[in-house]
């Protein structure tokens, strides 16, 4: 199989120990993630081969990130290092009815100056076979957006395969762009869009309801306003409290409407990067396996990185593979 290339800010995550406030603590505990990367890390720990692209500072924080992504199998190749800051997102983790709160600290970190001449797209997109992007990318500066945006151009004529996780974030597009247009620009390259009601509302300025009926119907508009895009697919939480969700996933596929069985999570570990395992499980599953298995994949790996701490989703496919054939109860295996 072909290597899958993903292209995104990686950031680093610092945290009070347990579930306390920061001001509670004098003990920080860090974990370096971003979408993208923890995509990257996901796919290879499944077994795929993954090249990461992004920036980091030229210091010993940027050392430290590349020996993080190699020590788990991802190509660093394409890294870039520039003399500014590593990104920051400060992170208190809530209990039961107390939320967790996150703060961005990344204004002018080393992606953030990134340009587009930077990045050897020819040479990266050697021998790929699936291009991943996020719509958190195009959001931050204009530079990020332009160098996305000729990476994606570049993979599309080259008939690569691409999925679109249009995370739209309406406080990072302050440099000028409109985000539906930049988003139905970019999304117009992409041939799978992970994303629901939501999320298609944002990029066709439409009103639909969470319900599957409008889903298939949002689903059907977005192809026929894209259609390079050849399938739909998106994960539904809904929570009891903090700790306690439930997870179904669903896809349109241009011709039915899929949908898997409910798991529940009921003690979380980590809500950071389950949308990540989402992704990357269904980038694996389209990749290896029928429509249905890929969403049954997604939808387990998406559940079972609640229990894993730090961004990235550090099981195999067979641990995933496990969830998907009832394998619930957690007993131990020795």
């Amino acid at each position: 199989m072909g290597k899958v290339v993903t292209f995104g800010e990686i950031l680093m995550r610092i945290t009070p120990l347990g579930n306390k406030k920061l001001k509670q603590s004098n003990q920080l505990e860090y974990y370096f993630g971003g979408t993208e990367a923890n995509v990257a890390i996901s796919l290879s720990q499944f077994g795929n081969k993954t090249e990461y692209i992004t920036v980091v500072p030229d210091d010993f924080i940027g050392s430290a990130v590349k020996s993080y992504l190699k020590q788990l199998e991802v190509n660093t190749d394409s890294i870039i290092n520039l003399n500014h800051p590593l990104g920051l997102y400060f992170l208190e983790v809530g209990a039961v009815m107390r939320s967790t709160k996150i703060s961005y600290n990344r204004a002018h970190s080393a992606f953030c100056n990134i340009a587009p001449n930077m990045v050897n797209w020819d040479e990266a997109l050697e021998g790929c076979e699936w291009f991943h992007w996020t719509g958190i990318t195009p959001a931050l500066t204009e530079n990020s957006y332009l160098t996305l945006k000729e990476g994606l151009k570049k993979a599309h004529a080259k008939g690569i395969n691409i999925s679109a996780d249009s995370a739209y974030r309406k406080d990072l597009w302050n440099y000028g762009r409109n985000a539906k247009d930049v988003l139905g620009e970019l999304i117009a390259l992409s041939t799978i869009f992970i994303g629901g009601v939501n999320e298609m509302n944002e990029v066709l300025g439409t009103d639909f309801e969470r319900t599957n009926e409008d889903f298939i119907t949002a689903s059907k508009l977005l192809m026929k306003e894209y259609p390079n895009i050849k399938k739909v697919a998106d994960k539904r939480r809904s929570s009891l409290n903090a700790n306690w969700h439930k997870i179904i996933s669903k896809m349109w596929d241009g011709s039915q409407f899929l949908e898997t069985k409910e798991l529940e999570i009921t003690h979380i570990v980590d809500r950071i990067g389950t949308g990540d395992a989402f992704a990357a499980g269904l980038i694996h599953g389209l990749m290896h396996f029928d429509n249905l298995k890929a969403l049954e994949f997604a939808n387990a790996a998406c559940a079972i990185k609640h229990t894993i701490e730090g961004d990235a989703n550090l099981l195999s496919e067979k641990e995933v593979l496990n969830i998907i054939e009832g394998n619930l109860t957690g007993r131990m295996i020795r």
